[in-house]
């Protein structure tokens, strides 16, 4: 079965069908930069463009980069603060003409790992940690997702983790890798300590250079590995949201 999935970020909206079953994006992606200001309408015009790219008629999923609580945007650290107590799923399914599902856009990547990325075949705690404008987290028990923890939002010297330790940061403020992997180290070492995982999966736009930080990263016996499915995992995660297994 195949499903569209589309991942709002802070920068770009992009979307693909997806094929549930593999976990497999089907041809290419299509990319638009994100709406600014990232108001409801222009983003919800952005994400019927996308359909309308791949002429979509059936299930899509979408992802947002905040808490979701039934199809509910709760929260919105890096889009407008419209997006607060929104029924996003009634936007979308109005913009589009098709059913929607919506789900936090980190929680949708850790789910598409755990499946089919590094964290398949994986019992136990497993912490997915996307780098990007901010920091998106996602907690897998056993294959089962505990949505919305937004573990990018704990303090981190005196700050929250993502205004220290996000790819937007290691922009910000110049940062060689080298200086960005020490600030990630912290806060890895911090949320270790919180949660004692069995993994961690570090994805995100970053992940494609994990060659860049991961090697200056050490967790003594937890593993940190990059996302196998990369950049695409919000968009697969979307996909299997939506579809009918979904997790």
């Amino acid at each position: 079965m195949n499903v569209l999935g589309i991942d709002i970020g802070g920068s770009g909206i992009k979307g693909a069908p997806v094929d549930v079953t593999t976990g497999t994006v089907i041809g290419e992606r299509w990319r638009i930069p994100t709406p600014d200001p990232s108001e409801p309408a222009a983003v919800a015009a952005v994400v019927r463009e996308i359909a309308d790219h791949f002429s979509w008629q059936g299930p899509i999923g979408v992802t947002f980069p905040g808490v979701v609580v039934d199809g509910v945007t709760r929260t919105a650290a890096n889009v407008d603060k419209a997006w607060i107590g929104l029924d996003a799923r009634k936007l979308f399914s109005e913009a589009t003409g098709q059913e929607v599902t919506v789900l936090n856009d980190a929680d949708a990547a850790g789910v598409a790992e755990a499946l089919f990325g590094a964290g398949h075949g994986r019992r136990g705690l497993v912490l997915m940690l996307t780098f990007g404008t901010g920091i998106g987290s996602a907690l897998i028990m056993d294959g089962l997702l505990i949505p919305n923890t937004e573990f990018g939002h704990l303090e981190l010297d005196g700050h929250e983790a993502e205004h220290r330790a996000s790819d937007h940061a290691r922009e910000k403020h110049d940062l060689s890798w080298d200086k960005w992997a020490e600030r990630v180290q912290a806060y890895l070492e911090h949320v270790r300590m919180l949660l004692s995982p069995q993994l961690i999966i570090i994805g995100g736009g970053v992940s494609k250079r994990a060659d860049k930080f991961l090697p200056h990263i050490d967790l003594g016996d937890t593993p940190v590995v990059p996302a196998r499915l990369l950049n695409n995992a919000g968009i697969i995660g979307a996909a299997l949201a939506a579809a009918p297994r979904a997790v």
